[in-house]
């Protein structure tokens, strides 16, 4: 195998976008943090104010019961 022939397969190979990947945690952790406010938001809504957005107490608990990273 020549030396050029290394160089290019060397080429080849993609490099590894550390920038991308932690653009992609950043975004994900942002993500998280905003579904965890949220749904910790619907705990401070009323009965009538739950009503209105067509939920029920029950259901905002089981939604603030949910991992925030999975779902």
């Amino acid at each position: 195998m020549t030396i050029d022939a290394i160089q290019s397969e060397a080429a080849t190979v993609p490099e590894f976008p550390v920038r991308s990947l932690l653009v992609r945690i950043s975004l994900a952790l942002r993500n998280w943090a905003m579904k965890r406010r949220t749904r910790y938001a619907l705990l401070e809504l009323t009965d009538t104010q739950l009503e209105d957005i067509g939920i029920s107490r029950s259901e905002a608990r089981r939604e603030v019961a949910k991992s925030f990273y999975w779902n």
